[in-house]
């Protein structure tokens, strides 16, 4: 039961990350202009194709269980910050105080669980341990 939970967990946490990769190429120019208007203005085609490499590949070694530090560390170098850049909380007005702090909140509760899986690695049921076991004759 614990290696099915915990192979849901990561589904569940690399979903978040491999369709934020798939929204930010889709709307690259939408993504480019949010970025310019919180002041991230530094090679902003470096930033869009960076970002989104960072999240498919690191939602995908999440999802499949496969160098999962090294998808979490990825997954991480783009959600921390972007964490505190856009849902700044303390410098929001009043009527948008609340739901940045929840959204605020939020992303650092899924980076616990990001934390949590790179601390207690993949699992059962994952592509690593799946070649570990694996004989080849």
């Amino acid at each position: 039961m614990r290696d099915a939970i915990d192979l849901t967990g990561r589904i569940f946490l690399a979903a978040i990350f491999i369709f934020e990769a798939f929204d930010t190429a889709l709307y690259m120019d939408k993504t480019k202009e949010t970025m310019a208007q919180y002041g991230l203005t530094w090679h902003p085609d470096l930033m869009v194709y960076a970002t989104t490499i960072f999240l498919l590949v690191g939602g995908v070694l999440v999802l499949i269980g496969y160098r999962t530090t090294l998808g979490v560390v990825l997954l991480l170098i783009y959600w921390v910050p972007i964490t505190f850049i856009i849902h700044d909380f303390w410098n929001e007005p009043k009527e948008h105080l609340r739901l940045q702090s929840i959204l605020f909140m939020k992303n650092i509760a899924i980076t616990g669980g990001l934390l949590m899986l790179a601390g207690k690695g993949s699992g059962r049921y994952s592509i690593k341990r799946i070649l570990a076991t694996t004989k080849v004759k």
